[in-house]
């Protein structure tokens, strides 16, 4: 088996990089679930209508951490879609 090349080593290291922010921002969206509750209550009751952002920004994040992860976990193992 030939050494990885360094552009694999990097994309390797990328992807784990992104997978391990992608988890430690789920360990923080779990510690801190009752307040982005409270804060969802609090937009829908109308107290504060800004505090709807912190959630909208919150998933925004998820969606672009995530999902460079798993577009770079494909591509490390190799499989990519079937081009007609």
């Amino acid at each position: 088996m030939p050494p990885p090349r360094p552009r694999d080593r990097r994309a390797l290291v990328l992807t784990l990089v992104l997978g391990a922010a992608s988890a430690v921002m789920y360990f923080v969206l779990f510690l801190f679930a009752d307040e982005l509750t409270e804060l969802a209550r609090r937009s829908r009751s109308g107290d504060s209508k800004l505090a709807a952002l912190v959630p909208l920004a919150v998933a925004l994040v998820f969606s672009l951490v995530h999902g460079a992860f798993t577009g770079h976990f494909w591509d490390v193992l190799g499989l990519r879609p079937k081009l007609k």
